[in-house]
């Protein structure tokens, strides 16, 4: 007999105002001001500044029930699934890259940088070359198949191809290739390569011709695969030089940028600035919290709308007309209200979160050692606080903190717990940073492989297995051993 198992999935449903309020606890400083500004241009009800203490606590004891909202303006928060307005696949620009740019409070400006497109600061610098119409249009053409790291990924018969289904410019191989060289003397030097191999060459030949960048250009034009390989011996024996001149060629080409696009990746921009959402100062040995002011801003409910509704309800003669122009006004300044209200919460979620944070990793913030930091994951700091896991994410996945150490990212002090050889729960970036440190302090002519540097680590209290190693050595952006040889 088949046994049928069913599996049902509950899902959460909520108010749209506790999705507006989930929304905002997700913004960090500077989005959070944009958002700000977007209701305050589309609600003229929500004024900022300080508000007359007496008027407002007047407008707050009177109560605008003479009717009840249409049908139509009420929204069943049954209907609302939470999946559907979180959904991971409508990732908003703001958890996208870290659009923060100041730490100051008040109301000092920042000098602004106009970011330029990778692209477009190409296109620029093509103007300066003397072109006809149609090497204009191909060169403008190569440069729009430039990726993001400086590459151009497709074949010339590909482009040659393009060109003439897509721009009406009949061309061959060889006046693409010559427009080409064009666009290899753009900066940053290398920008166009179709493969690596080609970008170092680029960036090689745009030196000042020395000994050893003469060494270097031949060595990655005819001995390429020798060299990713690490295998010095045999270019020793190939050219005959001595250790010192093959280091010196060598360092020329680990000087070059593999990536030239790579400053302008991320959003296509040169500029980014961080802002700490929070700032932790230690005061007489004590750890101090702040949340950066521009998140509690002065508003309050505006006085003209409030005075039309209270006419309108002291009027004898309410015509249609007035009775639609006040449902909007009512409709204005709840909104007004509701999110003055939200941005408390907001604010209050926020340093509730950051302090319980600072308080579990306090010998950390005090000291500036990250093998002091504590094993923490949400569910940790969710409980002290007695918020859902997902609100302490949406906290720390965003947000910035300046401590006296520098300004870090949140979700960075969250870290998995292992054991130690004394049964000690400890964290995985205390791991990773003495892994580090291993590293850095080994021998480059015999850099250590995985399996010693678990020995290694496994002598010094943490006993981790050597694919354990590998998957933090790759976390920490660290090649394998071969890769780190040093002449």
């Amino acid at each position: 007999m088949l046994k049928q198992n069913l599996q049902f999935k509950l899902s959460q449903k909520l108010s749209p105002q506790q999705i507006q309020l989930m929304k905002l606890i997700q913004l960090p400083t500077q989005a959070f001001e944009q958002r700000l500004k977007e209701e305050m241009n589309e609600n003229p009800a929500l004024e900022g500044g300080k508000e007359d203490d007496e008027y407002a606590d007047e407008f707050e004891k009177e109560e605008f029930d003479d009717y009840e909202e249409d049908e139509y303006d009420r929204i069943d928060a049954e209907d609302i699934n939470i999946d559907e307005y979180l959904s991971d696949d409508e990732t908003p620009d703001y958890k996208l890259q870290a659009n923060n740019y100041s730490d100051d409070d008040d109301d000092r400006e920042v000098p602004f940088a106009a970011p330029v497109t990778f692209h477009q600061d190409l296109i620029n610098q093509l103007n300066t070359f003397i072109l006809s119409d149609e090497e204009r249009d191909i060169a403008e053409f190569l440069v729009g198949s430039i990726d993001d790291m400086g590459y151009i990924r497709r074949s010339i018969a590909d482009i040659v191809d393009d060109l003439a289904f897509t721009q009406g410019i009949y061309t061959d191989e060889p006046s693409v290739e010559k427009i080409l060289h064009i666009v290899h003397e753009l900066e940053p030097s290398g920008v166009g390569a179709r493969d690596l191999q080609e970008c170092l060459l680029l960036q090689l030949k745009h030196k000042t011709p020395t000994e050893s960048v003469d060494l270097a250009i031949d060595i990655v034009a005819n001995q390429f695969e020798q060299f990713t390989k690490k295998h010095y011996e045999k270019l020793l024996q190939k050219y005959g030089v001595s250790q010192e001149q093959l280091k010196k060629a060598i360092e020329e080409i680990e000087k070059l940028n593999p990536k030239p696009g790579g400053a302008f990746s991320g959003n296509n921009k040169i500029v980014e600035h961080v802002v700490p959402d929070f700032i932790i100062r230690i005061i007489d040995g004590e750890l101090d919290l702040n949340l950066n002011g521009r998140n509690a801003p002065e508003l309050h409910v505006s006085k003209d709308y409030q005075d039309m509704l209270r006419t309108y309800k002291d009027s004898r003669d309410k015509s249609n007309a007035q009775k639609d122009a006040v449902q909007f006004i009512k409709q204005k300044l709840d909104s007004a209200k509701w999110f003055i209200d939200a941005i408390r919460q907001r604010q209050e979620t926020l340093f509730v979160t950051m302090n319980a944070i600072m308080h579990y990793q306090q010998e950390y913030f005090l000291e500036g050692d990250e093998t002091k930091l504590r094993p923490m994951i949400l569910k940790d700091i969710a409980d002290m606080i007695g918020l859902d896991i997902s609100t302490v994410s949406r906290v720390a996945n965003s947000k910035y903190v300046e401590t006296p150490y520098g300004t870090k990212l949140i979700k960075d002090f969250f870290s998995e717990a292992m054991k130690n050889d004394q049964g000690e729960d400890v964290s995985t970036i205390e791991i990773k940073k003495i892994l580090q440190q291993v590293i850095e302090e080994e021998d480059k002519k015999k850099p250590l492989p995985d399996d010693q540097l678990a020995d290694i680590l496994k002598d010094k209290g943490y006993p981790i297995a050597r694919r354990t190693i590998a998957k933090y050595r790759e976390q920490l952006d660290i090649p394998v051993a071969r890769m780190r040889k040093k002449m």
